[in-house]
């Protein structure tokens, strides 16, 4: 009878194959992290100014943008951003 050995198989795809790591991730920890600080801040003026006028309303869409989504959007990214940099 003869035994094979293997090598233990990576469970998660490549990070240039991964599609969470496509759409969400960023180049460093750092710039995700100030787009998520820029977002938030964006989110919050706009949510504040809105009461004033309400035109403000339209930096929402801004921060969606930062976001690359939602908040569990933005999660999943800084996961994802997290595993390209451990890998490398």
């Amino acid at each position: 009878m003869t035994q094979t050995r293997t090598e233990p198989r990576e469970l998660r795809p490549a990070p240039e194959v991964d599609p969470t790591f496509l759409m969400f991730a960023s180049r460093s920890i750092a710039v995700h992290v100030v787009r998520g600080v820029l977002g938030l801040v964006v989110l919050v003026a706009g949510i504040a100014l809105a009461g004033q006028s309400g035109w403000w309303l339209l930096l929402l869409p801004l921060t969606v943008v930062l976001w690359r989504g939602c908040p569990t959007c933005w999660v999943m990214g800084l996961i994802a951003t997290r595993g390209a940099q451990a890998d490398r």
